[in-house]
């Protein structure tokens, strides 16, 4: 009698522990069937936002921007990495002596870290140190060859005189540029064709 009971109590043992695998397989199959697939696209998918900032940035050690926005995106894990400000940003960039060299607005920007380039649009507006401003829709900051420039309308004002045309290129300091069609007439910011080539170049 012993021994059956024995037998009894193994064969127990031995059919709760099949039932409980066999219970574990179901419950993991279940679960592996609902789970649904994560489409993850690096070069759409921010790894990191941030709201409210104001932040320094340094160049080989040397404070040299500073950045103002309301939200700032990072796509770090993208094909081409990049920063995006979609509610605008407020741009200061320093000179060695700290002042301040230039400042930017804009309603829109990309800064494409590989390249070191900023693309700026809608209402870019531009500050040098001499005080004369800098508008258009759209503008680039080449960081790492030293220029601004861009092929859209610009106006810029000088005290009481104006410059307008269409193509721009300076340096970073906006002190040394010129109008690649410069047009005598007030026009609106458009796309529309731009009038003959000729160049106005300003040296200060």
């Amino acid at each position: 009698m012993l021994g059956n009971h024995r037998n009894i109590q193994f064969l127990l043992r031995i059919t709760i522990t099949v039932l409980v695998v066999v219970m574990s397989l179901l419950s993991c199959r279940d679960k592996s069937e609902n789970l649904v697939p994560l489409a993850y696209d690096p070069d759409s998918v921010a790894t990191m936002i941030t709201h409210n900032v104001s932040t320094l940035i340094s160049d080989s050690g040397i404070t040299r921007y500073r950045i103002v926005a309301d939200v700032w995106m990072i796509y770090d894990q993208a094909k081409e990495p990049y920063w995006y400000f979609p509610q605008g940003i407020y741009f200061e960039q320093f000179a060695p002596d700290f002042e301040i060299e230039a400042t930017v607005v804009a309603d829109t920007a990309w800064y494409y870290n590989n390249q070191e380039m900023w693309k700026l649009k809608k209402k870019v507006h531009v500050e040098n140190r001499e005080g004369e401003q800098f508008d258009s829709e759209e503008l680039f900051w080449d960081q790492k060859n030293g220029k601004v420039f861009s092929d859209a309308y610009i106006e810029i004002k000088r005290g009481v005189s104006e410059l307008k045309g269409y193509g721009f290129e300076s340096n970073t300091a906006m002190s040394d540029y010129r109008i690649f069609r410069p047009h005598e007439g007030k026009l609106p910011f458009s796309d529309a064709p731009a009038p003959g080539d000729s160049i106005l170049t300003i040296d200060n």
